[in-house]
């Protein structure tokens, strides 16, 4: 009995140990997670003001308020007032922490909300989120954007190799002759389109008795009877002229 309360009491308080470090075991991995996640929204904030720093940075720039480096070169850095403009070193920035400014800002604007899928991708997979992530996310969208500009450089260039010359005079002349000016082609697309919507009327008869009665006084017989007469006199100088439009396929 006495083992038997020994070996009893030995399980129990192994048992209870292992209960206690899985319970602090949880714990740490719930403080990890809720510091992981605090991370990333700090990540997403200080991303934030990165790229509002570019912005500022830029727009400060293009007002002649920050040195940039075209007027490094040239050693004007004078504003408007005759003051000196101010350069990164004297904002307390380094031009690489502006460099990847606008790296995330553009690769940000490129790509909405890349900054917190990223994040989030790392959270999912209990990684720590970094800025290092961040910076390599921003770096391969812009290689992607960098690939897809050269793609399309390529397919202009290849285009602008094989673009046949100019038409000549003589054949604009041709083109013209044969299938009309803009303003030609428009009459030929509205009396198709006339044709097109006519024949989605119901038959005359149901037509007229569908006209609800409130609506009778807005039909005027006048100008339909002339339209009838256009598109009558048409079809008959048509045929004349091109022979059912045997010429015109021709």
């Amino acid at each position: 009995m006495l083992e038997a309360r020994e070996a009893a009491g030995l399980a129990y308080d192994v048992a209870k140990r292992a209960a206690r470090l899985k319970s602090a075991k949880v714990a740490h991995d719930d403080l990890i997670a809720a510091a992981h996640r605090a991370q990333a929204d700090a990540l997403e904030i200080e991303a934030a003001a990165k790229r509002r720093l570019a912005d500022e940075y830029d727009a400060a720039q293009a007002r002649g308020e920050v040195a940039s480096a075209r007027s490094d070169r040239g050693n004007q850095w004078t504003v408007s007032d005759g003051n000196g403009a101010a350069s990164a070193a004297s904002l307390g920035l380094s031009r690489k922490s502006i460099h990847d400014a606008r790296h995330l800002r553009d690769a940000e604007t490129a790509e909405p909300g890349l900054v917190r899928r990223t994040l989030d991708a790392q959270l999912e997979r209990g990684e720590e989120p970094t800025r290092s992530a961040l910076r390599r996310a921003a770096e391969a969208r812009l290689e992607r954007s960098l690939d897809r500009l050269q793609r399309v450089q390529n397919s202009v260039r290849r285009l602008e190799e094989t673009k046949p010359p100019p038409p000549t005079p003589e054949e604009r002349a041709r083109q013209v002759a044969v299938f009309g000016t803009p303003e030609d082609r428009a009459i030929c697309g509205r009396i198709d389109e006339i044709v097109e919507r006519i024949g989605e009327q119901p038959a005359p008869a149901e037509a007229v008795r569908r006209i609800p009665p409130a609506s009778r006084h807005a039909v005027d017989t006048a100008p339909i009877r002339r339209a009838a007469a256009w598109l009558s006199e048409f079809s008959n100088l048509f045929e004349q002229e091109v022979q059912h439009g045997t010429d015109a396929s021709e």
